[in-house]
């Protein structure tokens, strides 16, 4: 089944039933790619990352909070999205005034400043790096929009924060102000319950487009943003209605349970968004997969292979002066499934064999081109190049085991490399 239904087209089933197969294997490839590249390890190391860097971003937030006279409100909000974690509340706020008072004094102004800064920059930056590993992204952002688009968000986020608590507030003191009509009341109550749904799912839906860095269609991410949004919320009413075990922990641990409950409810949290933003990478590129495809898994000589038919597209699109291909284009034309394409490219531009060309705008295409003299890439500079990747040194005598037949093997292998460099990338 696993390779039947990926063999399935559009025209062998009914449109209800392929549908569902689509489905499923968006749903099959992101829970494998979740378990193959260890999703979970990343979230234990944002959970670390965001402990560190709570107590600054709150920071901020209450600042501006304060500066609208939103004060009070945000930190109903804070506690009502904390109702979980109320212990855990409690310490985070006790620690956030404590950090604005000792600002105000100036008592943090340098060292503190400085540390603050990091936290924060540092958990964005984890968090990229892990968003654009889901999404196969190589390329980070250049410092240039690493600090624009990170003061973008540290400036936007907190305003966001007290801007939808307030518009929580006013549309709660709305609803409570409507004429009380029996027929009303089951929608107000739908349209409060509603509420924190909606508004944790658009969260989650900006995040998963902004934060890789990589072009993101807005259509690919909206049910899993709300999917996540609802399962973040879902999260909230486990940890409330289970009071009975947190009770029990509790009288264990005393009153240092809060924290490994909140370190538990974070790594959760971030497992939830985690694998929404694998959604997102499987909704968006379905259709430039084959199940069974792993580079992982290619054997080297058909590694090679694949990568003299790459390289052959890109030095006769050269040769000709055409527009460089980008990877979905060479995928298109040598129907080598995007995942490859991505790592062979990689593969090629650290043997020096393809330079990769783009602009410094968010989802511009990167585009590959040839990084020598096409008249002189060659097959066997090719195979040379790839070949001579990594460190060729080991700390063995193993010189002592040469004889003439190791001679004899290494003279073939010269010549078989100088029979290759005489066929022409751009002629295969």
């Amino acid at each position: 089944m696993q390779v039947g239904i990926w063999r399935v087209s559009r025209d062998d089933t009914s449109p209800l039933r392929f549908l569902l197969l689509e489905v499923l294997k968006k749903l099959m490839l992101a829970i494998r790619f979740f378990t193959t590249k260890r999703v979970v390890n990343e979230a234990a190391a944002l959970t670390y990352s965001t402990l560190l860097a709570i107590v600054p971003i709150l920071a901020v937030v209450f600042a501006i909070a304060r500066g609208f006279g939103y004060n009070k409100y945000i930190e109903m909000w804070f506690r009502d999205a904390f109702q979980s974690q109320p212990q855990a509340a409690d310490i985070i706020i006790g620690f956030v005034n404590s950090y604005l008072v000792h600002t105000k004094s100036g008592v943090f102004l340098g060292i503190g400043l400085v540390f603050m800064l990091y936290t924060v920059l540092m958990l964005i930056n984890n968090v990229e790096m892990t968003f654009n590993e889901i999404w196969q992204v190589k390329k980070q952002r250049s410092i240039f929009r690493t600090f624009t688009d990170y003061l973008a968000m540290l400036l936007l986020f907190p305003i966001l924060i007290v801007v939808t608590s307030g518009l929580s507030i006013f549309m709660a003191t709305v609803v409570d102000h409507l004429p009380d009509v029996t027929l009303l009341d089951p929608v107000k109550r739908f349209l409060i319950d509603l509420l924190p749904y909606g508004l944790m799912s658009a969260m989650f839906i900006g995040l998963y487009v902004f934060m890789p860095n990589t072009h993101v269609k807005v259509r690919n991410v909206i049910v899993p943003g709300i999917l996540a949004g609802v399962a973040m919320q879902w999260l909230q009413l486990f940890y409330i209605n289970s009071q009975i075990w947190v009770s029990s922990y509790n009288a264990i641990y005393g009153s240092f349970a809060a924290l490994p409950l909140f370190m538990l409810w974070v790594q959760i949290s971030w497992i939830i968004c985690l694998f929404g933003a694998e959604l997102c990478y499987t909704n968006q590129n379905l259709e430039y997969y084959d199940y069974n495809t792993n580079t992982a898994d290619i054997s080297h000589r058909y590694r090679i292979l694949l990568c003299a038919m790459i390289m052959s597209c890109i030095c006769k699109r050269f040769d000709k002066g055409g527009k460089p291909y980008n990877a979905f284009e060479l995928r298109e034309e040598t129907n080598i499934p995007i995942r490859i394409v991505n790592d062979l490219l990689y593969k090629l531009i650290e043997a020096h064999l393809v330079i990769g060309i783009s602009s410094d705008e968010k989802g511009e295409q990167t585009r590959y081109m040839p990084a020598m003299n096409i008249e002189k890439l060659s097959l066997g500079v090719m195979i040379d190049s790839l070949e001579a990747q990594g460190k060729w040194k080991i700390d063995l005598a193993i010189g002592k085991h040469y004889g003439k037949l190791w001679g004899k093997a290494m003279e073939m292998r010269r010549k078989y490399l100088h029979e290759s460099r005489a066929i022409l990338l751009k002629d295969l």
